[in-house]
């Protein structure tokens, strides 16, 4: 007799269905050890095991992953967006449809999903370094709004210091000069002197940029003086920027060293990809994690979310936009990753750029999120050979099987 466990997971509640044949069983528990122990002894009443299924709620069903694990015991996480369309195509509501746990279980029950395959502690640190990862770069983003609305008052014309994108040595500036009154006060020698102590800036560079400095504090009309409260919140975001920066650099740095870590060169044969620089390559490992428990390209595909979806209706089916149903932070490095390869083309040839190239030429219809969509799943596959047959990026091997692959 099949026997399926639909779990609705809230934030310290979780509702459980047990379906066994036509009959169902409901309850409630907490997300807590007595909770889980609960739910153990329900799971340990079947000599079969039973099958499990639950929506990926973040933070939230954690914990239930991690109990299921320790205890031996597989598990379907689902796409709540995922599970929201099957419930709608594949389930006839009705009012006695009393809870999301029932649904769970009946959609496992129509769908049957495969199990989630486990991966190993350091996979899963990686991934959760990775989200760190964009969670301070979240931060950085709203950091530099807020530096940008605070300069406002008290040096706005600083922000034509330099060119070139912001970053370290701006920030340090800011920090040290937030009024442009604080440099009209400053000898301009001074200022080189201090200069000269940042990081990558020589003596020439260093007179270049006082003398600039200087000019572009000459011209401002500060809304507010030197000892405003404003002048306080320029430092504290330039500060903010600077540590943001330096916990970023330490997470990739803890990201390679356990990527490198891992069995095979997985690492290495990304970053040999043309375009992949070591901070996109370590995130993109992280996001998909181990590829070999994907049997094939299109598996990864559905993991990120970039399948087509379908619709079907009687004697009709057809073809929908990608489901965005998996994993979207994979999801937009893989699309900033196509641009990556694009520009790098120039000087390393890639046969993902050929591709993404000749089809902008080409096509006047196909916008360009649909080119790029194309492009990745070939970035995918290219991705998945290098995992399986542990090899780095060679162009001339990647254009002779694109070659085979069309004759095909």
């Amino acid at each position: 007799m099949q026997v399926v466990f639909g779990i609705d997971v809230s934030k310290s509640t979780s509702t459980v269905c047990e379906l066994i044949g036509q009959s169902k069983n409901e309850m409630t528990i907490t997300n807590d050890r007595p909770g889980f122990t609960l739910l153990l002894k329900d799971l340990a009443a079947f000599s079969k095991q039973p099958q499990v299924i639950f929506e990926a709620t973040g933070v939230y069903s954690r914990r239930l992953q991690a109990f299921l694990e320790d205890y031996g015991y597989s598990y379907v996480i689902i796409n709540p967006l995922k599970a929201k369309k099957e419930m709608n195509l594949g389930l006839r509501r009705n009012k006695t449809d009393k809870t999301d746990a029932y649904h769970l279980a009946l959609i496992q029950r129509l769908y049957h999903h495969p199990v989630n395959q486990l991966q190993s502690q350091a996979y899963k640190q990686l991934n959760s370094l990775s989200r760190f990862y964009d969670q301070l770069t979240s931060d950085l983003v709203i950091a530099k709004n807020r530096l940008h609305q605070a300069l406002q008052s008290t040096f706005p014309e600083i922000e034509n210091l330099f060119s070139t994108a912001k970053g370290l040595n701006y920030w340090k500036i800011i920090s040290h000069y937030p009024h442009c009154e604080l440099v009209r006060q400053t000898k301009e020698n001074d200022i080189i002197k201090w200069l000269i102590q940042l990081k990558g800036i020589a003596k020439k560079h260093a007179q270049k940029t006082a003398t600039k400095l200087k000019d572009l504090a000459n011209k401002t009309y500060s809304v507010v003086s030197e000892s405003s409260v404003e002048v306080e919140q320029v430092q504290y975001y330039a500060q903010r920027l600077i540590n943001l920066n330096e916990q970023r650099k330490n997470l990739v740095s803890r990201m390679v060293k356990l990527a490198k870590s891992l069995p095979n060169h997985d690492l290495e044969n990304l970053e040999s990809i043309p375009g992949f620089a070591q901070t996109t390559a370590v995130r993109i490992l992280a996001e998909l994690g181990d590829i070999r428990r994907f049997s094939s390209p299109n598996k990864i595909n559905a993991f990120i979310g970039i399948d087509p979806g379908r619709y079907q209706s009687g004697e009709m089916d057809a073809s929908l936009s990608i489901t965005k149903h998996g994993n979207a932070l994979a999801r937009k490095l893989l699309y900033r990753a196509i641009g990556q390869i694009d520009l790098a083309s120039k000087t390393k040839p890639c046969h993902i750029a050929d591709y993404y190239e000749s089809k902008k030429l080409s096509s006047q219809t196909k916008g360009f999120k649909k080119i790029a969509i194309a492009s990745i799943h070939k970035l995918i596959r290219t991705i998945y050979a290098l995992i399986i047959n542990d090899q780095p990026y060679d162009y001339n091997v990647a254009t002779h099987n694109q070659k085979d692959f069309s004759r095909n």
